[in-house]
Formats: C-alpha cells, structure tokens, sequence
C-alpha cells in the first residue's frame, strides 16, 4: 500500500495530514488509547489527543468508554461513504441556492495544473450533448478512455486524433505524427481547451467559450484532419 496515497486521499475526505497518520495506525493495530498512538507515532501527547477529538467529530473514529478512553476506527467504506453521501446533499444546495457565473462568459481562461486540467477536460466531456473533437497523445486518450467510451454509448458523435493506433467502436480516429504532450479539445462547436497536459509537461491550457476562438481552434482541426487524409492517400499510392 503506498502510504502517500493514502494520506492524499484522507486529506481529499477533509481529514489533516496528522489525522491521516493516526487514523492509518488505528487501521493497522486496532483500538488504542490516545498514549499508545502518540508512543506509535512520535506524535506529541497533546497533539494526539486533539487528533483523535477530531476524528472522532468528523466520523472516522469512535471513542470506546473502558478503563481508559481508547479509539476505533470507522471503516474507509463507511467512513468515505457518509462524507460523500453529506457533500452530495451539500452540493445540490448549494447549485440551487448560490449563483453560478459560467467561465466561457469571462473570456479566455487560463487552466494550470495536471489535476486541474483533467477535471476541466471529464467536466467538457460529460456534458457534450452532440459532438466532441479531441487530439493529443494515445496515452492521454488512454487516460480517459472510461470517459469517451461513454460519449459512443450516448451516441454522441467523437473524432479523435491521436500519434498512434486507437481502438474504440463508434469513434472515428485519425493516426497522425507524435502529440507530445499537446492537447486540444472542442466540445459541440461551443468550448475549446488547448494546450500542455501530461506527467512532466508545463499543464498549462486555455479555455474559452467564445465564438471567434472556438471557430479558429474549429477550423484548425478540421485542416489536421485533411492533412493526414492526404498523407494517407500519398502512402497508399506509393
């Protein structure tokens, strides 16, 4: 089990990196008193004992009236589960009641960050109600291949364009030279995201909804596609 990942993803459930560590050692040995995890994990006495308080108010732990106050720990299915099930209820609230101005009102945006990058593009992918255009890297369209095989369910029309041979039933994919770690995406002719995306790249993309942007990014792509048909057509012929 790699624990930094374990710790990250605590910490993506609202506990603190200090939280994360105990509630781990509770994992692994059980029910404990407050002095035995901080002897186990070189954690103050102190700072042990306000962890523990905290675990228990946010529902990852449970306090155990014996002899001495020891804690347990609530499963991660259970644990994770509640905290989705409130974040859910919490969500639709705040959708109905907090005002959303839409990001391709504000003109081209700036989008950095691998992590960032991804969630903006699953977001455009998931709300295409027609067509999708996507080019960039095989290992990319890999990535997020749960996602597109979606849209081909849904019926929606996608076109990839990608460095090297890509299987995936309903799409159409065009094979062109290496990608790198380019990026670009248009979503029903109305949102576009170009730019870097990939492990070691600058991830750094822009996005836009605005029209003159979004029929130039259009107009691009569609002139790639041509290219690699003549290209084809020249290595049939040859």
């Amino acid at each position: 089990m790699e624990e930094s990942r374990v710790t990250e993803y605590l910490m993506h459930f609202g506990l603190s990196r200090q939280e994360a560590l105990i509630y781990e050692q509770l994992q692994a040995r059980g029910k404990q008193t407050g002095y035995e995890i901080a002897r186990n994990t070189g954690i103050s006495r102190s700072n042990a004992y306000t962890a523990l308080a905290a675990l228990v108010e946010k529902g990852a732990a449970y306090l155990v009236e014996e002899t001495a106050k020891k804690y347990i720990p609530v499963c991660p299915e259970e644990f994770c589960g509640n905290r989705i099930r409130r974040m859910e209820k919490e969500k639709k609230w705040l959708v109905e009641n907090l005002a959303c101005r839409k990001p391709e009102e504000e003109g081209y945006i700036t989008v950095e960050g691998a992590e960032h990058i991804r969630d903006r593009i699953l977001n455009l992918l998931e709300k295409a109600e027609e067509r999708v255009y996507l080019s960039c890297s095989c290992s990319c369209l890999e990535s997020v291949e749960e996602e597109l095989q979606k849209l081909v369910r849904a019926g929606r029309k996608l076109v990839l364009i990608t460095d090297r041979p890509y299987q995936l039933e309903g799409a159409l994919v065009y094979v062109t030279e290496d990608k790198g770690d380019q990026i670009g995406l248009i979503t029903d002719s109305r949102y576009v995201l170009s730019g870097e995306f990939g492990q070691g790249s600058m991830n750094n993309c822009l996005y836009s909804g605005q029209r003159n942007f979004v029929m130039l990014f259009k107009t691009a792509l569609a002139n790639e596609i041509e290219l690699i048909k003549i290209r084809k057509g020249e290595k049939e012929n040859e």
